[in-house]
């Protein structure tokens, strides 16, 4: 058995080696090029959409731009931006920042294609609600020859979302900080969850769109008090950051030693496992908006990265840098640290209550993609008595150890990425010529 676990381990650190890391980044810089990066001049658009400038509530769809959204950040706002920002420091350097925002950019671009997709073919479901995703427009944009494409990416949703590691890792933190079994944390995660999904997604539009908000602005704050305690410290940092992306510094005992390319995967990687894009979980969130626009629920999309990426991770990572505490090898650990440096007393409260607001939220989006891709898969009658199963497998993982869970997701989500930038690179044609005529209509 151990056998097998070590060979897993291979095979996934392959699979999220060097070529799927680069597809990724080719994907967003080719969607960067033939769209002239038009979406980006809609930025500010954007927040008018996103304010419900035009909502409609008379257009398809079941929830407004709004909840989309928060919808998709608290399915990507979690633990990898509080831990996973602290290990990319710890390993890749400094320097791993400035690829996370370069793969944020990217992101962005990726995110405005596949979103547009998901609410430009969009299919009716058993009771006539209209429904958006890959396994959507894999199959209405490319036609029932690729629908072994849609049900490959429906398999990876059904178990890549099915919320292990935020269960995992939050009984574990939990457990270590306050000695609470790790099986009543996953027994209250259960309720939790239930409690939500076993409404639809506009009761998950409803709880996200008053809680994510309230901990991004909570997180985002702290931060920005922390960074301002530090501030002589923010230069050099800003300093360190650019030159260490290059190869011509290192900050970090993980990071000495670490050559150019290690510290451009590292970012990438970690930007990518945080703001998800490529992956095509968020395109099912936007593919509820209510809109008869699909490139205005792209242009939402496009927020995500930037608010996940560039705003929350940028703060982690400043508050961490300025600090000096970038050793430990606990990604929560060690921020909690920074924040208590400058913050005694209460930091590590505040990294503590947003990482389990973070964690929580993230469980309740999950489970919805997870039970989007099972009516997919078994039609919606079968499909919503898989929620038990998906509850039930909750609290069992919190004795799971933390190599099978990760390597589970990993394998699942390699599985969700493929059809899905494959298919968005087939379809970028049409999302081009969407784009054009919205933007031309607002001229």
């Amino acid at each position: 058995m151990n056998g097998f676990a070590e060979f897993w381990s291979l095979t996934v650190d392959l699979l999220w080696g060097v070529p799927l890391v680069t597809f990724i980044l080719i994907t967003g810089i080719y969607f960067s090029y033939i769209s002239g990066l038009r979406p980006l001049t809609g930025f500010l658009h954007a927040f008018s959409i996103l304010l419900g400038k035009y909502d409609d509530k008379s257009s398809p769809g079941e929830v407004p731009h709004f909840q989309a959204l928060t919808v998709a950040l608290s399915g990507t706002i979690g633990m990898g931006n509080i831990a996973g920002v602290a290990i990319a420091i710890n390993m890749g350097g400094a320097g791993a920042i400035f690829w996370m925002w370069v793969a944020g950019l990217f992101g962005m671009m990726i995110k405005f294609f596949t979103c547009t997709l998901s609410c430009l073919y969009r299919k009716q479901d058993e009771e006539g609600i209209e429904q958006g995703g890959p396994m959507y427009f894999i199959e209405c944009g490319l036609g029932k020859n690729f629908k072994p494409l849609a049900i490959l990416f429906a398999i990876g949703g059904l178990i890549g979302c099915i919320p292990i590691f935020q269960v995992n890792q939050l009984s574990s933190f939990i457990h270590s900080e306050f000695a609470i079994s790790p099986l009543n944390t996953g027994v209250v995660c259960l309720l939790i969850i239930g409690i939500v999904i076993l409404g639809d997604v506009k009761r998950v539009g409803s709880v996200t769109a008053k809680i994510v908000p309230f901990m991004f602005l909570t997180y985002v704050i702290s931060s920005l008090v922390v960074i301002t305690i530090n501030f002589n410290e923010v230069p050099r940092v800003l300093m360190d950051i650019i030159n260490s992306a290059f190869g011509m510094s290192a900050i970090g005992g993980g990071a000495t030693g670490f050559i150019f390319k290690e510290v451009l995967v590292t970012g990438i990687k970690r930007a990518i496992f945080s703001n998800e894009a490529g992956v095509g979980t968020e395109a099912m969130a936007h593919g509820a908006a209510k809109t008869k626009e699909p490139v205005r629920e792209g242009l939402v999309a496009m927020l995500g990265p930037f608010i996940d990426t560039h705003i929350v991770c940028t703060c982690t990572a400043l508050v961490i840098l300025t600090s000096g505490i970038y050793t430990s090898e606990s990604g929560i650990i060690m921020t909690a640290m920074s924040f208590n440096q400058a913050l005694p007393n209460i930091g590590n409260i505040i990294v503590y209550l947003v990482f389990s607001l973070f964690a929580i939220t993230t469980m309740i989006t999950y489970s919805y993609y997870s039970l989007k891709c099972a009516r997919y898969l078994f039609g919606k009658k079968i499909g919503d008595k898989y929620i038990f199963i998906y509850l039930a497998i909750i609290p069992l993982s919190t004795v799971w150890t933390q190599a099978t869970v990760i390597n589970i997701i990993d394998t699942m989500f390699a599985l969700m990425i493929f059809p899905t930038l494959l298919s968005t690179i087939l379809l970028a044609k049409k999302v081009i010529n969407e784009m054009n005529i919205y933007f031309d209509k607002l001229k």
